[in-house]
């Protein structure tokens, strides 16, 4: 038998692997995910009702334009149904935008360390992707990122506020950055974890996509609203855009569950706004605790929190699985940790305390 493989893109050698957050491991009196980001809360209410009443037509395909959806999300926003396209997650809706937009000898930018997706979904379209350095404060560099444009840029990433850092932009300088872009090269404002927002500073993505053609906004249901397992999320873009998106789209890629379910939530938007409200003041009881520890954190706008410790990082991680919480490292960088459940966030204060005094 010959051994010869098929013959795969030369594009996919090296792609780095995306790395999910670490499951909570069993075993301990007690066990955490404080590695994914995710809302510890259960859907909102009328999700499990929705999705239950949807579960009844597994034998038929969802609504392929996602139409209920759709016109929820146009009226909820104020923007033409047109304008809108859905996709498996905020990351599904961007690896859209790149295939739609770059392809070999074309460039994307975008600062470093930023989502972990961005080089990947790159590099599959056979794009060169450009990483700017965050500043020494882990903020988005705009000034070095609008100098970084080439003629081959086609696509550039603003992710606000920033995962892993929960750093965010402010209007004044991003608006200075968008005017210094071209106008036939996009960008993105990748707002996943919007809701979070409470600097008054930072701009609604979506009021700056109104007078930019160039302007496209992701916003994701997995965060927030409390739908990981469901993957929806969406795009606010001007027509053109919008219309490649869903040329793009995997069919029937959008569950109708995740449909029905987005649904629901967006009509639940008190209960959410109490949630969401909860889980901001523990973020601040978590960087105040940090701080008052002798921690450097910077000033997060998202539900995690940032620690920069170098060759540290593993062994602080290391730290938390033993005493029952896990957290996401990025080795030789620092961990992000998820604002989960208020145990949650006691144990890995804890052992930030412990670990800070054996320094």
């Amino acid at each position: 038998m010959s051994e010869t493989s098929p013959k795969l893109r030369a594009e996919l050698e090296g792609i780095p692997t995306y790395k999910p957050g670490k499951p909570a491991a069993g075993g301990g009196p007690v066990a955490y995910k404080l590695s994914s980001n995710e809302n510890p809360y259960p859907p909102l209410p009328g999700v499990m009702e929705s999705v239950t009443a949807a579960a009844a037509s597994f034998n038929r395909y969802p609504d392929l334009a996602c139409t209920l959806l759709i016109n929820e999300l146009s009226e909820r926003f104020g923007v033409p149904a047109s304008h809108l396209a859905t996709g498996t997650g905020s990351v599904g809706v961007a690896q859209q935008l790149v295939q739609a937009t770059s392809g070999p000898g074309d460039e994307v930018i975008y600062a470093w360390r930023s989502f972990e997706a961005y080089p990947i979904i790159t590099q599959i379209s056979g794009a060169k992707a450009v990483q700017v350095p965050l500043t020494p404060g882990d903020v988005h560099d705009l000034d070095a990122m609008a100098d970084a444009i080439t003629e081959r840029t086609r696509l550039i990433f603003v992710c606000n506020p920033n995962n892993p850092t929960g750093t965010v932009v402010k209007r004044a300088e991003l608006e200075r950055f968008l005017d210094r872009v071209p106008r036939d090269v996009l960008v993105v404002l990748d707002e996943a974890y919007r809701e979070f927002i409470r600097d008054p500073e930072v701009p609604d993505g979506v009021e700056l996509y109104r007078k930019r053609p160039n302007v496209c906004v992701l916003r994701t249901f997995s965060k927030a609203y409390g739908l990981a397992g469901l993957r929806v999320g969406f795009a606010i873009a001007h027509e053109p855009v919008a219309e490649a998106l869903r040329k793009t789209a995997v069919p029937f890629g959008v569950s109708q569950l995740a449909q029905e379910a987005a649904i629901a939530s967006l009509r639940a938007e008190d209960a959410l706004l109490g949630r969401v409200g909860s889980l901001v003041c523990e973020r601040l009881r978590v960087v105040e605790g940090l701080r008052a520890q002798g921690w450097t954190v910077p000033e997060t706008q998202a539900n995690f929190v940032w620690l920069r410790l170098g060759e540290l990082t593993v062994p602080f991680a290391a730290a938390c699985e033993q005493a029952g919480v896990v957290v996401r490292p990025f080795p030789g960088e620092g961990v992000r940790v998820t604002v989960g459940e208020n145990e949650a966030n006691d144990i890995f204060l804890k052992v930030a305390e412990g670990f800070r005094k054996d320094l």
